[in-house]
């Protein structure tokens, strides 16, 4: 068993990696091609890696357990904010198909580079884009199935909810905690919380 597949399999045991859409997505995009060369002797291990501008990719665990609670599916359109090395991108794109979009928005010039990079040559071709992010937070006046925020925010960003289609997804961490928010009938908002997580900042114009 490669080091790739160990890593898979220690997450689908421990029951963070559970979806098998999810599961398909991480066998079929290894992390290797998005970590550094620097730190490739690490790819495997569950843990966040440098990418440089003072960013990180995060840990598989982590980013499994975002992307099982973000529940992406066929289809769907997909916000991706902090794209970061292009990973989640990446893998979002995997799952939703050729019927699906991933927009994915990076504020750093030098990450919205890297990641376009990373997800080039798996043909993803306009359905899957890594752009500069405006100063506003999200794509105002859009609305997204799901949304995945890959930064921390102070504070729960309601701009956010308003880019939710009703039914939609948004998985945010806010300080330390990932939050799961789903916009129900009527505008109701059902919120759950799960603590214990770190993640660089997001920064934007409020």
């Amino acid at each position: 068993m490669s080091s790739h597949e160990l890593l898979l399999e220690n997450m689908i045991a421990s029951g963070i990696l559970h979806s098998p859409h999810i599961i398909d997505a991480f066998y079929r995009m290894d992390r290797k091609y998005f970590v550094p060369e620097a730190y490739q002797e690490h790819m495997y291990e569950d843990i966040p890696l440098p990418i440089g501008e003072g960013q990180t990719i995060s840990q598989p665990s982590t980013v499994a357990f975002m992307l099982e609670l973000l529940n992406p599916q066929k289809g769907d359109k997909i916000l991706d904010i902090g794209t970061g090395s292009g990973w989640t991108t990446a893998l979002l794109c995997i799952i939703v198909g050729i019927e699906g979009t991933v927009d994915g928005l990076e504020r750093l010039e030098k990450l919205v580079s890297e990641g376009r990079k990373h997800i080039s040559p798996f043909g993803f071709e306009e359905r899957c884009t890594i752009q500069k992010a405006s100063d506003s937070l999200g794509k105002p006046g859009e609305k997204f199935d799901k949304i995945l925020v890959s930064a921390s925010s102070d504070e729960m960003p309601v701009q956010l909810l308003d880019q939710l289609k009703e039914g939609g997804v948004l998985v945010i961490p806010v300080k330390n905690t990932i939050h799961r928010l789903t916009k129900e009938p009527e505008g109701y908002i059902k919120e759950e919380a799960y603590p214990g997580f770190r993640f660089v900042p997001l920064i934007y114009e409020s």
